[in-house]
């Protein structure tokens, strides 16, 4: 069964985590793709400070060793630029991080359900 695998990150290096949790997914299948993403607001900076472009870095190390692709896409609408991203390439799993601002997360993760239906969602 084929599994395309998109895990949501940040600019933080505790996504290693989702960026794993992807992998052991993705090892499951006899054919699949992983793909890490990153979505940046147009209107927010792509990297604050230093520790973000380190921890990018980092992430892209990451992928690298475990054979995926890393992403990083500007947009005005981030959920829709994900929605796209799923559709183009086939996505069958979804793997988020559940953030402190539990409110946020949620709101965010329910919306992109709604528009996702028919994909599964990992929640780490």
């Amino acid at each position: 069964m084929l599994k395309n695998i998109m895990v949501c990150v940040t600019q933080q290096k505790t996504c290693e985590k989702l960026i794993k949790t992807g992998y052991e997914i993705s090892k499951e299948a006899e054919s699949s793709s992983l793909y890490v993403i990153h979505v940046v607001n147009e209107n927010d900076k792509l990297l604050f400070n230093l520790s973000d472009g380190d921890a990018l870095e980092y992430l892209f190390e990451i992928t690298k060793e475990l054979g995926a692709d890393l992403v990083v896409k500007r947009s005005k609408n981030v959920i829709n630029t994900l929605v796209d991203f799923a559709l183009e390439k086939e996505i069958s799993h979804v793997v988020m991080g559940s953030a402190t601002d539990i409110t946020a997360t949620k709101n965010f993760e329910q919306k992109l359900r709604k528009k996702l239906s028919e994909i599964q969602f990992v929640i780490v």
